[in-house]
């Protein structure tokens, strides 16, 4: 509500300005289309996200300072922060990457950002940028009309630039003709009032403009005109750094943790420099002039005096920063914490932001299966033989432990089903259905998620057997039948000696030993389907069981070969060594346990 109010009341102030004073319109125009082709540059580089840049991004937060390095350079590669941010979120959403090194790719981001003023201050602002920017414009069309997505994007960077300098083309000329009727050099204000004066300023400037880019280009292009003294331009480009956490904190309010928990780091990150930054601002601009000296700059050129000022100001918060970032992330995960008493029913790892890409959806995915396997399913097969999980974890003989667990636990599998099971079944189907209509996936990625399909079907088709199983487990509890009960204590043995294995084979380091255990398991029960129970064929012979109980003995026989091979299907499935999460050359691989 606040920030549609906040959104009517700017367009009525532009409104009324430009009808003031219509020499504005050439510099609020140059503004608009700047902005449209930082949103086009954006969309463009989203089509490569898919595999180079996500992977740059993944691998480079094992070690602070490769994440770090890795922000700054795609950030300057892209020309865009949220992007690195929409990135950011969603690896840490999927638990591709820890918090530290979202961390240190957000930092990284800020230096990156750098970018734009070294852009327009020493290209955008020196050459006839118009000239430039209609052939990239022509182009960029062309390309962005093509069926082939690689096109689409190459187009829409083209289109993206040459909107981009094209804006700057009408900021510079606006400000020419600006001059014209107003100098807004007359309004600058020394020492340190001016400082906190046009910090402010740039605040607000960023905060209507939702970019801190755009409005650093505004600054340059504002200063080349001679409308804004250099001092001022200074506390402007410092406002403007703090400005765009506003506009961070405000895209986070309706984000999941991993976003808050970025916002907040950004806020505090900028907020920090910009402090460091006000206050250390004469002995910097001294630093800068020295800098500028060594670097060949000349003394007027205050344009790339300014990208160096902001520059080093931006590198020095990430250096005030690094020996804080474990303190940052232990207060983050405190402040934002985990909602870990969510109901049954809810989803724990699937979100939103984890749709952004195929990497995090995947993550997210088998996260969720595993989970709702580990919680649900292996409680619910467990409690349908009447056993206790800690039974089965243990190291007590599985005879033993089958003689022991005689009681019925009066197990309700269907409102089990209902509960635990259904809608975070429902929910996995639906992220399946999304990221396969709305993500570009390459062929393994779609084999990967065809397996979680696979494994969460089989899941529930364990829990239907159970329930039937279940119900004639609790009836011969029941009966004075010691032969019957032996034979559905084999089958609870058989059942409780495959989850065990599963256990220990998701749990412990030698995984392979356990696989192959489980492989010949699977294969007896195939095996053991084709052929006839000879025990119960004896049983009836000697008539020590009726004919109906024959007949359930037959049926749960089967049912429990069915279980005992899905079981093992849904444990390869999802705690196999598979190629879950790859690059588009298939390069990567990683074990899901």
């Amino acid at each position: 509500m606040i920030r549609k109010v906040f959104f009517f009341f700017l367009l009525i102030c532009l409104g009324v300005v430009l009808f003031l004073n219509p020499n504005f319109k050439t510099i609020a125009a140059g503004v608009a289309i700047l902005l449209f082709g930082m949103i086009m540059l954006e969309e463009g580089f989203k089509v490569f996200t898919k595999g180079p840049l996500q992977n740059i991004l993944k691998k480079a937060t094992d070690k602070l300072y490769k994440s770090i390095t890795a922000g700054a350079f795609v950030t300057a590669l892209i020309q865009s922060s949220s992007l690195v941010s929409v990135i950011t979120i969603s690896f840490i959403s999927a638990g591709l990457i820890s918090l530290a090194g979202g961390l240190g790719l957000i930092f990284g981001a800020n230096i990156g950002t750098t970018a734009t003023a070294w852009l327009v201050a020493g290209f955008g602002l020196k050459i006839k940028i118009s000239a430039l920017a209609m052939p990239m414009l022509v182009f960029g069309i062309i390309f962005s009309f093509q069926k082939k997505m690689s096109f689409k994007g190459i187009g829409n960077v083209l289109a993206g630039l040459g909107f981009f300098f094209l804006g700057i083309h009408y900021m510079k000329e606006g400000f020419d003709v600006f001059k014209e009727y107003i100098d807004l050099s007359q309004y600058a204000i020394s020492g340190y009032l001016g400082v906190i004066i046009y910090a402010g300023l740039g605040i607000i400037i960023t905060t209507i403009l939702q970019s801190s880019s755009a409005t650093l280009a505004l600054i340059l292009t504002a200063l080349a005109a001679g409308q804004i003294e250099y001092e001022n331009a200074l506390a402007l480009a410092i406002g403007a750094n703090v400005g765009t956490t506003i506009t961070a904190v405000l895209g986070a309010l309706g984000s999941n943790n991993a976003g808050k928990r970025l916002a907040t780091a950004h806020f505090i990150f900028n907020i920090i420099t910009g402090l460091v930054a006000i206050g250390f601002i004469f002995p910097l601009a001294r630093l800068v002039n020295n800098l500028s000296e060594f670097l060949n700059i000349a003394a007027t050129n205050y344009t790339l005096k300014l990208a160096l000022f902001h520059t080093i100001f931006n590198v020095l918060g990430v250096v005030i920063m690094i020996p804080f970032i474990k303190k940052l992330e232990r207060f983050l995960l405190r402040f934002f914490k985990e909602n870990l008493q969510k109901d049954v029913h809810e989803p724990k790892y699937l979100n939103k932001a984890v749709l952004e890409f195929p990497d995090s959806v995947i993550s997210a995915l088998f996260k969720e299966s595993k989970y709702l396997f580990k919680k649900s399913v292996f409680e619910i097969v467990a409690h349908s033989v009447n056993m206790h999980r800690v039974d089965i974890k243990s190291d007590e003989k599985l005879k033993h432990i089958v003689k022991k667990s005689n009681v019925d636990l009066e197990t309700d599998i269907e409102d089990l089903y209902y509960r635990k099971v259904k809608s975070i079944y429902g929910e996995i189907i639906k992220y399946v259905s999304i990221a396969q209509s709305k993500l570009s996936l390459n062929a393994r990625q779609i084999k990967t998620i065809t397996d979680i399909q696979i494994a969460n079907r089989k899941m529930v088709e364990i829990i239907k057997d159970a329930r039937e199983l279940n119900k004639n487990i609790s009836l011969v509890l029941n009966l004075d039948n010691a032969h019957l009960k032996n034979e559905y204590d084999s089958y609870r043995k058989k059942i409780t000696k495959v989850l065990r294995i599963i256990h220990l084979f998701r749990t412990e380091k030698d995984a392979e030993k356990h696989l192959l255990k489980l492989k010949e398991l699977k294969s007896e029960a195939k095996t053991s389907v084709r052929l006839s129970n000879k025990s119960i064929d004896k049983l009836i012979r000697k008539n020590l069981i009726t004919v109906e109980m024959a007949s359930s003995l037959f049926n749960d026989y089967t049912n429990v070969n069915d279980m005992i091979k899905k079981l093992i299907d849904v444990a390869e499935l999802l705690y196999g060594e598979k190629d879950t999460l790859l690059d588009d050359n298939g390069n990567s691989k990683k074990k899901n346990k």
